[in-house]
């Protein structure tokens, strides 16, 4: 991994003015505006980024000054001030209209940090991974088309998979990259989860409300023997594994609804996680001849702190191996797929050099992991 940008929304969500927002709707009961506040501020989020102005308007308001305008938009009424609930058809338009110019955007800013190793002319493949919205032709083609790629480029978008979809695309980017030492292999993710809010008394919708934000992030993916100018460290990739747990599917699902996306966020998935993940990382482990104490540096996915302070605890991990999980989640939320490769970014830049490993959590319930090693600008690396 030669270089990863990432890439947010203009409008930012701060954590206290949200949960203000999302507790104070008319439809909350008493019982659920108190479980809105208490999810707020014990998610670990600060702040996140939201493809929707009115959103952050609205959480940036004080609510109890009647004369204070609220920006108007298919999410806000712009008369109360309240939440509204558009339909599945209305968010993906807006998906459509957002996400394609984010892919655009963090693909062409990552091609430009691989230069002069890369040009747009020698990317050979183009991965692209979202789960919180659809259109055809494709994120893929857009990419395509808007960067000037070669015609006959090798194009897969990885749809719907959940918050560790980048692992499988990163998995298929290696793959390509061992079959041809030449091949250069673009990935993006882009997840706008923020469009599938929804104002309900359940835990799980309430928790989702609290940890979601919208982001992107790309790589350039490539064996050739150098790695350009930049300064920072590059990421190789070594290894991969993946596993279903034996419990807990119905605990985190994602299915398409009449408001938008559905998200089954059980309470459940903490425990889950701890009881399995050691399990799930012995193979990789194994055939490296390791054991998680011999590992530096770790990009735990940050789904949520619970997740984060299970995984930690489980696998005896510091607090300073932590903190570019804690750190992305504090400053940008939950962004699905994307998240792990900002936490990727963050120990990259960083320039901490070593091995490092990396899961991320999804439907199913699925783990996936990777092995990386983090190298020195002038070391060949994947």
């Amino acid at each position: 991994m030669h270089t990863i940008s990432t890439a947010v929304p203009d409008t930012q969500m701060l954590q206290p003015g949200a949960a203000k927002l999302f507790a104070d709707q008319p439809a909350m009961t008493r019982l659920g505006s108190r479980l809105v506040r208490s999810a707020f501020a014990g998610s670990g989020v600060a702040t996140r980024r939201t493809v929707l102005p009115e959103l952050g308007a609205a959480a940036s308001l004080d609510r109890t000054d009647a004369h204070v305008d609220v920006a108007s938009g298919p999410f806000v009424d712009p008369d109360s001030g309240h939440l509204l609930s558009p339909g599945t058809q209305v968010r993906n338009r807006l998906y459509t209209e957002h996400a394609q110019r984010l892919f655009v955007r963090a693909a062409r800013t990552a091609i430009a940090q691989a230069a002069p190793t890369v040009a747009p002319e020698d990317v050979t493949h183009v991965i692209t991974v979202s789960c919180t919205g659809f259109f055809a032709p494709g994120p893929d083609v857009r990419v395509v088309k808007d960067l000037g790629l070669p015609a006959d480029v090798s194009r897969m978008h990885l749809g719907f998979m959940g918050c560790n979809a980048a692992f499988p695309a990163l998995r298929a980017a290696y793959t390509a990259c061992r079959a041809d030492p030449q091949a250069v292999v673009l990935v993006v993710c882009v997840e706008l989860c923020t469009l599938h809010l929804h104002v309900r008394n359940d835990p799980d919708t309430i928790m989702g409300n609290a940890l979601f934000g919208d982001g992107a992030a790309a790589t350039v993916i490539t064996a050739r023997e150098t790695i350009g100018s930049s300064a920072e460290p590059a990421l190789e990739l070594l290894d991969f594994e993946t596993t279903l747990a034996p419990v807990g599917e119905e605990e985190l699902a994602w299915s398409v609804g009449d408001q938008g996306f559905e998200l089954i966020l059980g309470t459940y998935v903490p425990r889950i996680i701890d009881d399995h993940v050691t399990d799930a990382l012995t193979p990789l482990l194994t055939r490296a001849q390791l054991n998680p104490a011999d590992i530096p540096l770790w990009a735990v996915h940050p789904g949520g702190r619970g997740i984060l302070d299970k995984v930690q605890s489980r696998l005896a991990l510091s607090e300073e191996q932590m903190e570019p999980s804690r750190g992305v989640l504090a400053d940008a939320g939950n962004m699905s797929s994307v998240t792990i490769l900002f936490v990727l970014d963050r120990i990259r830049r960083s320039k901490t050099t070593g091995l490092l490993g990396a899961m991320a959590f999804g439907p199913g319930l699925s783990i996936e992991s990777a092995l990386l090693r983090a190298v020195g600008a002038e070391t060949t690396a994947q």
